[in-house]
């Protein structure tokens, strides 16, 4: 079975909110198991434990899916929501189609923070849903919110990407739930 014949993941979006975690799009592995950050290898599930961002320990699964988004207030999506062995697969319609897509869920459910997975996959939100070519994305907090939600963008856990140690993902992902903390004092 061809991965354009696979189904794509499901949002797990709503208002309420704090973070929503914002893929390029499904992995053909994720798409089969039938939740995000399915393949083994994927650091996601590691570096979020580590880092103190879910109030307990989960181990990969559609339960720990479930959990982050009914008890810790982290949504899932995607850019692009075509499965795909690599984001180098993708078209162009698939990121117009998908990056618009994405800012009308974002307005619509105004999560704390809209947390980019890979300057790749913040760029390309920026390029088909606003319209812009930036030249340098950067990590962490970035100048422009979506709607009420502030962009923050950390490396991609996936394992093609190598660069990044789980250390260095980690210490990402402590940041990001600092910035989580401060939002919420804020709010409140």
């Amino acid at each position: 079975m061809g991965s354009d014949a696979l189904s794509t993941l499901p949002d797990y979006l709503r208002e309420g909110l704090e973070i929503v975690s914002i893929g390029i799009n499904p992995s053909v592995n994720s798409a089969r198991a039938g939740f995000y950050f399915a393949t083994p290898q994927n650091r996601f599930w590691r570096a979020l434990n580590a880092s103190g961002l879910a109030s307990e320990t989960l181990e990969l699964g559609r339960t720990a899916v479930e959990k982050l988004f009914y008890t810790e207030r982290i949504g899932f999506t995607d850019v692009a929501k075509r499965p795909s062995a690599s984001a180098s697969q993708l078209t162009a319609e698939d990121f117009r189609t998908g990056a618009s897509l994405l800012r009308q869920k974002l307005l619509r459910c105004q999560p704390f923070i809209a947390w980019f997975h890979g300057k790749q996959a913040y760029g390309s939100y920026l390029r088909y849903a606003d319209g812009l070519r930036v030249q340098e994305v950067r990590w962490g907090r970035q100048e422009r919110n979506i709607g009420k939600s502030v962009v923050f963008v950390t490396p991609n856990p996936s394992p093609a990407n190598a660069a990044f140690s789980l250390d260095v993902l980690v210490d990402w992902y402590r940041q990001l739930r600092a910035l989580r903390d401060e939002l919420k004092r804020g709010r409140a």
